[in-house]
C-alpha cells in the first residue's frame, strides 16, 4: 500500500514553511511535521522584524494560511539535535529539510568591539521583539548612538533608538520592553556606511518611513551624495536602487527642522574603531572613503571621532550549527550543493538530509529570494524520491514520532497551541486598546499554548 512521503521540516520560519508549501503543492502525497525550537511558529517574522512594520508582519497571514494544510503539523518547543537527534529522525521520516535560519551576529573585528556597550544587531533586535533567548533589560542611556551598517537591520534599530517609548506603545512590545524604550535618552543616531548612496542596502520604502515619525529628522549631508560611473550605472539598472538615491537626495537638501530627535545617515565613512574611557564606549572613529570610479571605496587618510555612549554593529545576521550536521564554520552555513547537505570531508550529500533558507546561503536576500531557495531544495529533494534514493523509514507512521515525544513527556506545542498563545496575546494587547501585546517569557508560552502541561 503506498503512502505518503514523510517529511520532517526543522525550523518553522518563512524558509521552512514556504519549503513545506511547494511540497504540499507538488502534486505528491506528503506529510510533513514542522519542528520550531521556540514554542511558536514564524521564526524571523515573530523575532526579526520591528514591531512597528505591520506591512512586513502581514506576511504571517499568508504563512497562516499555509499552517492550516491538513498535510502540514507543527511541533514547537523541541530542539533537534537536542530533544530528537537528527539520526532518530531518520527513522520517522523519508527526508529532512534544516531550515533554521540566523540570529546572531557577524562579529565586528575592530578595536573596541569587546566594550560594553557596543552591540551587535541582532542582540537588540531579539531584545525588541521579546525573544526569551535575550535580555529583558537594555541599558538605554546614551543620549549619542552609533549605528554601523546600511541595511534595513540598521534603519529598524536606528528608527526604534530615535522613537519614542510611547509612539511603540501601540505596537505588539511587551511591558519589559516598553519601559526601557520608554527611559531611553538617545537624542541623535548616527548611521555609518562605508560606501556611497547608490551602493546603500536600504529598501526604499523602509527608507522613506524613516521621516513618517514626528519626533525625528533625518539629516544627510550633500557631500555624501556622490555617483562614480558605476555608481550611475548602478542606479540605472535598478530602480530601486534609484528610488534610494532619490530618497537620500531629497533628505540632503531640505531646511533643517525642529523634531527632537536627530537621525544622521553618513557615507564614506568606514569604522577603524570603537574608542573608550574608563572601560565604556565614548566615541567612533572612522576612515573618510571616496569612490574608485567601479563602485568601490579607498581611503583617505582622513579621520573623524564621534562622540557616542553606545555601538551597534548591523553587519550580517550569522547561523548557529545543529548538532549532528555538518556546518562551515567560515560562512556559518551547512554546507551543501544547493539542496543536499554535503558531508565536511567528502564533499558528498547526506543520505536524506537537506537545507534551505539563510543556514543554506547566508543571511542575503529578502522574503522573495526565500521562496526561489525553497524551490531549489524540494526540487532535489523530490528527484530523488522519484529516482527510489530515499531510503524508507522505519517508522513511517505519524503518530511514531509523537508516542516518542508523549514517551519523553516533551511539552511539545502544536498549531492549535499556537492559537491559543495568539488568542492570549491578543487578549492581552486589547486590554490596552492595542491588537496585540507578546507574551515574553518561554514557559509562559508553553503554558497558553499546551496548557494541560506543568512547567
Amino acid at each position: 500500500m503506498s503512502r505518503p512521503i514523510r517529511v520532517a521540516v526543522v525550523g518553522a520560519g518563512p524558509a521552512g514553511i514556504y519549503a513545506s508549501d511547494l511540497l504540499m503543492k507538488s502534486g505528491h502525497e506528503v506529510s510533513i511535521d514542522l519542528f520550531e525550537r521556540m514554542p511558536a511558529p514564524f521564526g524571523l517574522i515573530r523575532y526579526g522584524v520591528a514591531p512597528d512594520h505591520p506591512r512586513i508582519k502581514g506576511i504571517v497571514q499568508s504563512l497562516h494560511r499555509v499552517l492550516d494544510k491538513p498535510q502540514l503539523r507543527l511541533l514547537g518547543n523541541i530542539e533537534v539535535g537536542s530533544t530528537v537527534t537528527v539520526d532518530e529522525l531518520r527513522d520517522f521520516y523519508d527526508a529532512i529539510i534544516f531550515s533554521t535560519g540566523a540570529t546572531g551576529d557577524r562579529a565586528l573585528e575592530v578595536p573596541g568591539a569587546d566594550l560594553p556597550e557596543a552591540y551587535g544587531a541582532g542582540e537588540f533586535v531579539g531584545f525588541y521583539d521579546g525573544n526569551p533567548d535575550f535580555e529583558r533589560n537594555w541599558n538605554l542611556d546614551a543620549e549619542q548612538v552609533a549605528v554601523i551598517g546600511v541595511g534595513n537591520v540598521a534603519l529598524d534599530i536606528a528608527r526604534i533608538l530615535a522613537k519614542t517609548g510611547d509612539e511603540l506603545h501601540v505596537t505588539e512590545i511587551p511591558d519589559n520592553v516598553y519601559a526601557n524604550l520608554k527611559a531611553n535618552q538617545a537624542r541623535e543616531v548616527h548611521i555609518f556606511g562605508r560606501r556611497g548612496p547608490a551602493q546603500a542596502k536600504f529598501t526604499p520604502l523602509e527608507l522613506k518611513e524613516l521621516d513618517h515619525s514626528p519626533t525625528i529628522e533625518v539629516v544627510v549631508n550633500p557631500e555624501d551624495i556622490d555617483y562614480d560611473e558605476a555608481s550611475i550605472e548602478a542606479r540605472r539598472t535598478s530602480k530601486s536602487q534609484d528610488l534610494v538615491c532619490s530618497t537620500l537626495e531629497q533628505y540632503a537638501i531640505r531646511d533643517p527642522q525642529d523634531a527632537p530627535h536627530k537621525l544622521y545617515i553618513h557615507f564614506f565613512e568606514s569604522p577603524v574603531e570603537i574608542l573608550g574611557e574608563d572601560g565604556h564606549v565614548s566615541g567612533l572613529k572612522t576612515e573618510r572613503m571616496q569612490l574608485d570610479g567601479n563602485g568601490g571605496v579607498t581611503g583617505t587618510g582622513e579621520f573623524t571621532v564621534w562622540p557616542a555612549q553606545a555601538v551597534y554593529h548591523a553587519i550580517g545576521y550569522r547561523s548557529d550549527e545543529v548538532k549532528d550536521v555538518p556546518f562551515d564554520s567560515q560562512r556559518a552555513v551547512i554546507p551543501n550543493d544547493g539542496g543536499h547537505v554535503l558531508d565536511s570531508e567528502t564533499g558528498q550529500p547526506l543520505p536524506k538530509l537537506y537545507t534551505t533558507g539563510w543556514i543554506k546561503r547566508g543571511p542575503v536576500g529578502l522574503i522573495g529570494n526565500t521562496k526561489s531557495d525553497a524551490k531549489e531544495t524540494t526540487a532535489m529533494l523530490l528527484e530523488d524520491y522519484e529516482a527510489g534514493t530515499l531510503e524508507a523509514p522505519a517508522h513511517p507512521g505519524e503518530d511514531a514520532i509523537i508516542e516518542l515525544l508523549e514517551e519523553r513527556k516533551v511539552p511539545y506545542t502544536t498549531w492549535t497551541g499556537w492559537h491559543n498563545l495568539d488568542a492570549a496575546e491578543r487578549a492581552a494587547g486589547e486590554a490596552e486598546g492595542r491588537e496585540r501585546k507578546k507574551i515574553v517569557e518561554w514557559d509562559d508560552m508553553v503554558r497558553h499554548a499546551h496548557p494541560e502541561y506543568e512547567i
